[in-house]
């Protein structure tokens, strides 16, 4: 940028550069996506075809940037979770937030017609929000993942019962919600059994646990040049090759349990940057 008398604004930037050595988990949202599902006659409670919209929306971002490792999605919702070794934009927040949310719209919207041929867009057009969130240590990583997954199940039995009362049960929406007003795990799944027989640990696992995304491969461990004149370039070519592998790697979607330890044991490059 050339200089001039009015360079001095840009001192009024805001330094977002985010924490160094730490897992950068980036949160993207529907908005409105309420007035979307109604708009486009989503099949309650899951659409199938919306979710793996999303999912290969998801494939298509993790594509474009290889410093995400894995990526967990329910609903109109998506974690990237990016390396700690990430530099990204020197991880500056505003731009990585920006990058993923506006990325991820984009082939959303591409990749509409391949989902939804029967249903073109119109304005105004699906959008998302998006956010960053730090964590410093692998187990904090996990509990986050688990959290999120726990959400899933939570919402999708409700949603589940909720249906099942509505387009089975007679009842209306109003009606429905008053029904299961503070009801347990234990009594949904009573609900659906006994009036609908409906079996929950039988339902379709997407639906149940969200789609997990990561990159079936193993990656080495990148040695950094100690006390050497060019170490500084070394590292920078061996990461780059890092990344070559990780653009080249294959890209798996998965439905499967976050919260217990065999999800991570058997894919232990994800966490531990290491072969295995």
């Amino acid at each position: 940028m050339a200089n001039s008398k009015y360079e001095y604004v840009k001192s009024y930037e805001k330094d977002d550069t985010l924490l160094p050595s730490t897992y950068l988990v980036v949160r993207i949202d529907g908005r409105g996506f309420h007035k979307v599902s109604r708009k486009y006659e989503f099949e309650k409670p899951n659409d199938r075809r919306a979710l793996d919209l999303m999912n290969a929306a998801t494939a298509a971002v993790m594509k474009e940037l290889p410093d995400i490792f894995l990526a967990y999605g329910i609903s109109d919702e998506v974690s990237f979770a990016f390396d700690k070794n990430c530099n990204l934009f020197d991880r500056r927040e505003s731009k990585i937030i920006t990058t993923v949310v506006s990325t991820f719209t984009s082939y959303y919207i591409f990749l509409w017609a391949s989902f939804f041929p029967a249903k073109p867009l119109s304005f105004p057009l699906p959008t998302f929000d998006g956010r960053a969130v730090l964590y410093p240590s692998d187990k904090l990583l996990r509990d986050y993942m688990s959290w999120r997954q726990v959400d899933c199940h939570i919402n999708n039995l409700y949603n589940t019962t909720f249906w099942a009362l509505v387009d089975q049960g007679g009842l209306s929406s109003t009606q429905a919600e008053e029904r299961l007003k503070g009801t347990s795990a234990a009594d949904k799944n009573e609900i659906l059994f006994a009036s609908f027989t409906i079996n929950y640990n039988n339902e379709t696992d997407i639906f149940k646990k969200g789609s997990t995304i990561y990159r079936a491969y193993e990656i080495t461990d990148i040695p950094v040049a100690q006390n050497e004149p060019d170490s500084n370039t070394i590292s920078k070519t061996q990461i780059g090759k890092e990344k070559k592998k990780r653009s080249k790697a294959t890209i798996i979607t998965e439905h499967v349990d976050l919260i217990k330890d065999a999800f991570w044991e058997n894919r232990s490059w994800l966490l531990s940057g290491k072969s295995t």
